[in-house]
């Protein structure tokens, strides 16, 4: 593809989130019934809004985010290195506000853009929305209010393999697979998040597994540049 945005300026990143309540029984009867008006065109007549609450984390209005994994690309004496931290825990404020700091600081150059897979449709979207609930200013790179479409910072790999085709749709499994990459889903996937969340409690894993991703995400577009793939060696969590 030859792009012509450096590594080096980019900031891959992934998200993950769940319904904000564990239990349907749990959430506000007056957003109950807007879960219900809001889903109806997905459920099926037999599936009640209470039983498909369990995909509640998928729209930021009645989800949230309990992890913002990201990595970046570093380089020192010719040795180069993808370096992953995630934003991670129960007060989604918290992990917002930390993670536009990190925007603010690091990211906030004209040159420097987000890339996530069906990060436009999803991640990047979700966080602003998040972010404008918690009543958080947006971050240069979040705020695409009067943007023109080849002004907005972001890089979508799912975006980059349609080609142009909109119809089209691949997963990162499916690509990380038929590129030869180390495929990220070999624990958990995005459906069993939210059990893992709520009845396990068990967040390392839940931010592994992000990890993980945002790191596919990252070979996927060195791959994309017909550029060599990242090492074991190269990848520091800090």
């Amino acid at each position: 593809m030859n792009l012509k945005t450096k590594m080096n300026n980019v900031l891959f990143l992934d998200i993950e989130t769940v319904p904000q309540k564990e239990f349907w029984t749990e959430v506000p009867e007056t957003t109950q019934e807007l879960f219900t008006k809001k889903t109806s065109y997905q459920r099926k007549e037999e599936i009640t809004a209470e039983d498909f609450y369990e995909r509640a984390g998928i729209w930021a209005e009645f989800g949230k985010i309990i992890c913002i994994s990201v990595a970046y690309f570093t380089e020192k004496d010719s040795q180069r290195n993808l370096r992953v931290t995630s934003f991670s825990g129960d007060d989604e404020k918290q992990i917002l506000v930390d993670f536009k700091k990190l925007l603010d600081m690091h990211f906030n150059k004209a040159f420097h853009v987000l890339c996530a897979h069906n990060g436009k449709e999803f991640d990047f979207p979700y966080i602003a929305r998040r972010m404008i609930v918690h009543q958080i200013e947006l971050p240069s790179k979040l705020n695409l209010f009067g943007k023109k479409p080849w002004e907005v910072p972001h890089l979508d790999t799912m975006e980059l393999w349609k080609f142009g085709d909109y119809k089209h749709y691949s997963s990162l499994q499916l690509l990380t697979t038929i590129l030869g990459i180390p495929s990220p889903k070999d624990d958990i996937d995005g459906s069993e998040v939210a059990n893992v969340y709520y009845k396990e409690k068990d967040l390392d894993r839940i931010v592994n597994y992000c990890e993980k991703d945002t790191i596919a995400v990252a070979q996927l577009l060195m791959r994309f540049n017909n550029e060599k793939l990242v090492e074991e060696h190269e990848i520091i969590k800090v």
